[in-house]
């Protein structure tokens, strides 16, 4: 149990420790995530910025993934979408509504902070736990293809399914707990509030690039 994201962070800043001195860069899926990178960061003395993603939703049930899409369009879709018998027409729907959300913060947050360089990095993917791992499968593929040296996934929590599935897409998995009767990311904080937008552009905006 973690007393909220930042005691989370913390905690998992020391099993990342190895990576100190490295010059990492450490990307944050917004928006739970992003104060958590910036602890992260900070205890590594590490550069900072987001992975522009979102998740896609179930229909009528906007917690249960689907999927998710990154920035550039790509998606990547749930084994399970066939059983659920989602037509077509709905995902690409979907996909398109993350978009739409996806351009409006990529505006907003690149004028508060420019986008880091990924290439022949060490880089730390963070999230604030993983249920599908849908958002950071499509995190890790979009920062596979910018050519990092290393590419790290680092959450403090997962499903074990979840879990296996992003081990397979990074060099290094770092994750603190996957309990085997995982049920929701949110059960395992005392606090688990939601990071708003004003949040985030106010924590960007106080970044240097480097």
């Amino acid at each position: 149990m973690f007393l909220n994201r930042l005691d989370a962070a913390h905690q998992l800043a020391k099993a990342l420790k190895k990576y100190q001195g490295q010059h990492p860069l450490v990307l944050a899926i917004p928006r739970g995530a992003v104060p958590m990178g910036l602890v992260l960061a900070q205890a590594l003395d590490a550069s900072f910025d987001v992975v522009l993603v979102r998740k896609l939703s179930a229909p009528l049930q906007p917690e249960l993934a689907i999927g998710s899409v990154d920035e550039n369009g790509w998606a990547y879709l749930s084994p399970e979408v066939a059983a659920m018998g989602l037509q077509a027409p709905y995902i690409q729907a979907e996909i398109e509504r993350q978009m739409q959300t996806l351009k409006a913060r990529q505006k907003q947050y690149r004028q508060v902070l420019s986008r880091a360089q990924v290439k022949d990095r060490l880089v730390i993917v963070v999230d604030d736990g993983l249920a599908t791992g849908a958002t950071m499968q499509s995190a890790l593929r979009a920062t596979r293809q910018q050519g990092p040296r290393h590419l790290v996934c680092a959450v403090p929590v997962a499903s074990p399914r979840a879990l296996r599935q992003v081990q397979a897409l990074a060099d290094d998995t770092v994750c603190l707990l996957a309990p085997q009767d995982f049920m929701a990311v949110g059960q395992y904080y005392r606090d688990f509030a939601q990071v708003d937008d004003a949040e985030v552009l106010a924590l960007l905006a106080g970044q240097t690039r480097s």
